[in-house]
């Protein structure tokens, strides 16, 4: 898992195309699905924060999440020692998990910030941050297997 700024991002060694287009996102990006390469693509959406979820991780893709508006928690703990809550789904690359005895981390995300998951990151996204709130999220997800 990275939790850093955005003008951080050079840092890490992260997809060129993907940090490319992270950079020349702007707040008007159409709600949508953007194919950035035939390994990269970024959902792009908006919703209200809620108040519980349930931790989700990824096989296949990681993910690279920013928020052009709002603010939100996000829930982070290693995937080891969940319990599956729904197996895992090959074709929207996801599994869910009932929360477990390991240590979770939330991250606070708002408009700068970023967060790298990789599929050993189980993260429960989507949370309220002092208040229920609309945000614009971008996430972008890189193929690694």
């Amino acid at each position: 898992m990275i939790y850093d700024r955005i003008e951080n991002i050079d840092l890490y060694n992260l997809d060129s195309a993907a940090v490319e287009f992270i950079k020349n996102l702007t707040p008007d990006i159409e709600c949508k699905k953007h194919i950035i390469n035939d390994k990269i693509y970024a959902n792009v959406e908006e919703y209200t924060t809620k108040e519980s979820g349930f931790f989700e991780a990824h096989r296949n893709y990681l993910d690279i999440q920013i928020l052009l508006s709002g603010e939100e928690n996000i829930e982070y703990t290693p995937l080891e020692g969940l319990e599956v809550k729904d197996e895992y789904d090959s074709a929207r690359d996801i599994a869910f998990y009932f929360d477990g005895e390991n240590h979770v981390t939330p991250l606070k995300l708002s408009k700068n910030i970023f967060t790298v998951l990789y599929p050993t990151d189980a993260h429960k996204p989507q949370l309220i941050f002092k208040s229920r709130q609309k945000v614009k999220k971008v996430v972008v997800k890189i193929k690694i297997n």
